[in-house]
């Protein structure tokens, strides 16, 4: 098959698509107003990011705000994990530090110690700050989180995959979404 010798899986899909990749854009802050978005500081896994950007269209999030450190949004496994969610999705990558002290959305930092997740008053808009796999929130932005939020462990595991803690925060605020 043709599709196996361009393509840099072992079984691809069968589905070819061309796109433009678009020129970077500049963050503007006054699209933040109002709503919610997820912020990633670092994270490092191709397919964690594109579980992220498929998880955060299906509950109608449609900003991402990534560190400059975090995986390129272009990388063919991080395009193929969306499944196409990538065209709907407005990425942006800048210096975390810079655009958190610019802001005054309130920053939900997703932490082992905070506030429980199924309790906290979310208020109309904020930013959802999620860390890298292997080391969490960077240091110098926990200290800019106006609230902690933790998913409350049950079982005995010692911690989650960001992708799945993405699923969870997105859930949640999708709860938000219906009733209003």
């Amino acid at each position: 098959m043709e599709i196996t010798k361009i393509s840099t899986l072992q079984a691809p899909q069968g589905i070819l698509a061309l796109v433009n990749v678009p020129v970077k854009q500049k963050l503007d802050l006054n699209l933040l107003k109002g709503k919610f978005s997820l912020v990633l500081d670092d994270v490092q896994d191709p397919g964690n990011l594109g579980t992220i950007i498929r998880t955060a269209d299906w509950f109608g999030i449609d900003q991402i705000i990534c560190s400059e450190q975090t995986v390129e949004v272009y990388n063919p496994k991080t395009v193929q994990s969306t499944m196409g969610s990538l065209a709907r999705m407005n990425i942006f990558y800048t210096n975390l530090e810079a655009f958190i002290a610019a802001t005054k959305l309130p920053i939900f930092g997703a932490l082992l110690d905070g506030n429980n997740i199924y309790e906290v008053n979310w208020g109309q808009e904020g930013l959802i700050l999620l860390g890298n796999e292997g080391h969490g929130i960077s240091q110098n932005l926990i200290n800019k989180i106006t609230m902690p939020v933790t998913i409350p462990r049950i079982g005995k595991a010692e911690s989650l995959n960001v992708a799945v803690s993405a699923a969870i925060f997105c859930s949640e605020l999708g709860k938000l979404s219906l009733k209003r």
